[in-house]
């Protein structure tokens, strides 16, 4: 977890570094897909199938994202990082879930940010991490008070927002993330009753990987303040076993690393994780 944090931090100062398009990597299959056109409104009921490219209604998100390449690092509510979740001990194919949308008292002109999101990555050794990521975000620098779809990846190292999908707070929004037979991993959001596909990257992790849930905050360190975040509730979570067998809930009963002891109180920075069903249903945000 901390090599990816220091990873990530060094990600964030690129944003001085200017804004770059990256459009996303994709497979025979999935560059078939149509593209969404107007997507519409919000899903009014959950998904019924799985997300892949023969999903009833599937369609791939039109690259209108605005994507932030980083790089470097920048520079109360203790600065840094603040993991809120469970990461898998053991290796999956895909993870699933649904999140609730909140405002955080993120200030405008920082790099402070609250993500709600699922991560697929691999330890390649000697300090590289190759991971894809999908949630939601909300970000100093970029409309803050306006919650995006986000997805982020170490084959383009950038930050890609979706905002054709207007979420807002008090919204859920359904997400997938796994692979298919070929080893290319994919991120797709559940949009106006079918599967979206944001984008779909060849990454150096194989067909199956280590996989987390996580409420993020960062909290730009040239800047002390003070962020508030409103409870997230994370649930509906479940795992794609490697073997391409039926997804199943992430519960006690799989490997599960939380960073604290069973039974205690996941705590960071002033936030709270509090377990309703371990590991597929929780809430996350200010300590009560």
């Amino acid at each position: 977890m901390r090599r990816r944090s220091v990873t990530r931090w060094w990600a964030l100062l690129g944003l001085l570094a200017g804004v770059a398009i990256a459009a996303p990597a994709v497979s025979a299959r999935t560059d078939r897909l149509p593209a969404c056109g107007s997507p519409g409104p919000a899903s009014s009921r959950p998904p019924s199938v799985r997300a892949s490219p023969s999903a009833p209604g599937a369609c791939r998100a039109r690259v209108l994202e605005s994507s932030v390449r980083t790089l470097k690092p920048p520079g109360f509510t203790p600065s840094g990082y603040h993991h809120l979740g469970a990461g898998t001990a053991n290796e999956w194919s895909g993870v699933s879930g649904r999140f609730a949308v909140v405002d955080g008292s993120i200030r405008p002109g920082t790099y402070d940010f609250i993500a709600g999101r699922f991560m697929a990555k691999r330890d390649l050794g000697k300090g590289g991490i190759a991971w894809l990521e999908a949630g939601w975000a909300e970000t100093g620098w970029r409309s803050p008070g306006q919650p995006h779809i986000y997805t982020y990846n170490t084959n383009t190292r950038s930050w890609q927002f979706y905002d054709q999908y207007q979420v807002r707070p008090g919204d859920t929004v359904w997400l997938d993330l796994h692979t298919d037979a070929g080893g290319m991993w994919q991120a797709w959001l559940w949009w106006n009753n079918r599967w979206n596909l944001l984008t779909a990257q060849k990454l150096p992790i194989g067909g199956s990987a280590f996989v987390e849930q996580y409420v993020e905050v960062h909290v730009d360190g040239k800047k002390p303040g003070r962020i508030d975040v409103p409870s997230v509730k994370v649930d509906n979570v479940q795992l794609r076993p490697p073997d391409g067998g039926p997804a199943r809930f992430w519960r006690d009963d799989v490997p599960t690393l939380t960073g604290v002891n069973p039974g205690q109180q996941q705590r960071s920075g002033g936030f709270c994780l509090d377990w309703l069903t371990r590991y597929d249903t929780w809430n996350a945000g200010d300590c009560a």
